[in-house]
């Protein structure tokens, strides 16, 4: 098997702990040769858990890709509005890509990007890592296998457990629209694309409807200061207090992303001085905290999707309605089964499944998203993947859609708001 060599660009939690330790884990498949990242901490802890030499680490991904070829691929995990630029500009330097979902707050970019992979013949993936999961790609088979008949309606739903939110949505990167994505992209693209998978069908028309209800100044606890550092009267009974959840002596995620030293004192200072040390109520968020979508696709499916953060629940749930029967499952580390019940002859089975790649982010999602695109490398593109381009774009427009729907009360027709944005030229040359 030929060891595949990546280039990275964005070593934060993504790029460093979900995709860098796969390399750590399975050596003889995957190496990182080099580095592009900002962040001096982050960038000099990539290059030491990967001994690259000092010429391999980079501050900024121009520098990086103005070298002579130094791998086979990149894997571009930067922040939602600087994914554009750095892809387009791998493809050009003659790099397959494995791109962070969302592949762009711009719907004309993400068209852009997929036709461009195509007019090159690039691997271009994006990480929609849930195709990978044991869950739903069971899900998948059984469906395909026509375990319940004729799908006929879905019901899906995504906890964002409380502390999860205010952790990534109010405090962290994706809390504004204007410096990240809206919440159903940023999050929630990947349900939508599990939807348009399980569908098998095109969107036809979508509605939505969701709001930033609870996460304001006007809900604070009085007297709250903006910094819960600073004294807060509420400290023992807030469950959103920064230094209770934040200082529990615990490495990894999501310690790891309010800073790199993870010490009690270097941790304190992060949150007396970052973002992430702010009262939830006196933010600059502006994304939702609860949405539901409505979707209808050509098949006469439909499906029903809700993102909320009012939970202390961190799975995603679903059950799916066919003629023949019913299925339902949980995808979570503890509970990860399916079960499927059959009308004619009342027969009930329970799939128990495992997690590939074991406590790996994402029910083993991460670690299956990069063994697949590790595949398509090797064969130079001759091969299919699941998140390819056409794909990809077309679930990130059921979010693009979504939003708009939700702002402007309106029940979006797929077709027209695709060619809006070029897509059935993206579709036509069957990227």
């Amino acid at each position: 098997m030929k060891k595949v060599t990546i280039a990275l660009i964005g070593a934060g939690s993504r790029g460093m702990e979900s995709y860098g330790s796969y390399a750590l884990q399975n050596p003889y498949e995957l190496e990182f040769v080099a580095v592009a990242e900002i962040n001096s901490g982050r960038r000099t802890k990539f290059q030491q858990l990967h001994n690259l030499p000092v010429e391999r680490v980079f501050a900024d991904w121009r520098e990086l890709l103005s070298q002579p070829k130094l791998a086979d691929a990149v894997l571009i995990c930067t922040q939602d509005r600087m994914h554009f630029e750095p892809a387009m500009a791998a493809l050009q330097a003659g790099y397959h890509v494995l791109l962070e979902k969302p592949m762009s707050p711009d719907p004309a970019e993400c068209v852009k990007m997929g036709a461009y992979a195509a007019e090159v013949g690039r691997v271009f993936s994006i990480c929609h890592v849930l195709r990978f999961t044991s869950f739903f790609s069971t899900l998948k088979r059984l469906l395909d296998e026509g375990a319940i008949g004729r799908l006929i309606s879905i019901e899906h739903s995504e906890n964002v457990a409380y502390w999860h939110y205010a952790h990534s949505y109010v405090r962290g990167n994706w809390r504004n629209t204007s410096l990240s994505s809206p919440m159903i992209l940023a999050k929630s693209c990947h349900d939508m694309d599990i939807l348009l998978w399980l569908a098998d069908a095109d969107c036809t028309r979508l509605s939505s409807f969701g709001a930033l209800t609870h996460f304001k100044s006007e809900n604070a606890p009085p007297g709250a200061p903006m910094r819960c550092t600073d004294g807060c009267p509420a400290a023992h009974t807030c469950a959103y207090y920064a230094p209770k959840f934040y200082l529990t002596g615990k490495d990894g995620w999501p310690a790891s992303v309010v800073s790199v030293d993870t010490s009690r004192e270097a941790m304190m200072k992060a949150l007396e001085e970052g973002p992430y040390g702010r009262c939830v109520y006196h933010c600059d968020n502006d994304v939702v905290d609860h949405q539901v979508v409505n979707l209808q696709f050509d098949n006469d499916v439909t499906a029903a999707f809700t993102m909320c953060a009012f939970t202390d629940d961190v799975t995603r749930k679903i059950k799916l309605m066919g003629t023949k029967g019913e299925m339902w499952g949980t995808m979570a580390r503890d509970t990860n089964q399916i079960e499927v019940n059959e009308f004619g002859t009342g027969t009930h089975k329970v799939y128990t499944l495992s997690n590939e790649g074991g406590s790996q982010g994402h029910g083993g999602g991460d670690f299956g998203i990069i063994r697949d695109f590790l595949r398509l490398v090797r064969s130079e593109g001759r091969e299919t993947g699941l998140t390819a381009a056409a794909t990809s774009v077309q679930s990130h427009l059921l979010a693009f859609a979504a939003e708009e729907a939700r702002l402007k009360h309106s029940v979006i027709e797929m077709d027209a708001y695709g060619r809006r944005w070029g897509f059935e030229r993206l579709v036509a040359n069957e990227i």
